[in-house]
């Protein structure tokens, strides 16, 4: 078995419209993107808006056809994928996205939301589900009450723990998280990012995650890729690309992150 959990070869996207009178335009929003990651390690994926980051993560997800190369997951095809195994790929591979709101039923309550993904895929009994949804809700650190709540009633930092609770309550091999923290405040941000890196931890998983914050990626990552128009730019472990960055994209972007302590000796 390959230590690779997740594989992709010159991956590329490359979209176009036809404008008025047959004239067409395109644009290449992922071009020859290749990358690894090891099983129970994550990659954090860092680069301006616009950069194809989030493009790309939608492209693993199968949201998204690539327009060339190939991705592997757990050994598996995803691209030529057959209909008949796109369920369990869905079971396998979970996202966690920016705005969990846009994702939640607003009428629904927060153990129905929790509970869908069960359903959908026939795990447990009644019960058993229930006691799924409590469980998940105290490993995020929600009380199993919050099963009663509606998403209206829940802050942004407490919505992102359930859209946690959510990926990994089917147990999957992989996450992919999409600027999860971005819209919540700094404290916040920290308590979501340690909670990330604890259930990934304790479920083994293997795990993408995108951010244009280079602090956020620093904390939860293990390898760092860094995209500039649909291109890794440079990749390598998180303490290489900190400390000696080789591209010129990546050294402004690490000198662009303010230090606190020259903020704090000018104030």
């Amino acid at each position: 078995m390959s230590d690779d959990m997740i594989s992709l070869t010159d991956v590329g996207k490359t979209f176009g419209h036809t404008r008025l009178f047959g004239a067409s335009t395109e644009f290449a929003a992922v071009t020859d993107v290749s990358l690894s990651v090891a099983r129970g390690k994550t990659l954090g994926i860092v680069g301006e808006s616009g950069s194809g980051k989030s493009t790309l993560l939608r492209i693993i997800l199968g949201l998204i056809p690539p327009t060339s190369g190939s991705i592997v997951i757990d050994g598996q095809d995803i691209v030529n994928l057959r209909r008949r195994d796109e369920k369990a790929f869905r079971r396998k591979v979970q996202p966690i996205f920016q705005n969990p709101a846009s994702s939640f039923n607003p009428r629904q309550s927060i153990g129905a939301i929790l509970k869908a993904p069960l359903e959908v895929h026939g795990i447990g009994t009644r019960q058993s589900r229930r006691d799924r949804v409590s469980e998940m809700l105290e490993r995020v650190g929600l009380p199993a009450e919050y099963a009663a709540r509606h998403p209206h009633q829940l802050s942004g930092g407490q919505k992102q723990r359930v859209a946690i609770a959510r990926a990994v309550i089917l147990k999957p091999a992989v996450v992919l998280a999409d600027e999860p923290t971005s819209a919540l405040d700094v404290s916040v941000q920290a308590q979501v990012l340690d909670l990330f890196r604890e259930t990934r931890e304790a479920m083994g998983l293997t795990s993408i995650f995108v951010s244009h914050n280079l602090a956020v990626i620093r904390q939860v990552s293990d390898t760092v890729a860094v995209m500039r128009l649909g291109r890794i730019v440079e990749m390598g472990s998180v303490d290489a690309i900190f400390a000696n960055p080789q591209h010129d994209y990546t050294r402004a972007l690490i000198d662009a992150v303010p230090d606190p302590a020259a903020i704090m000796a000018q104030a």
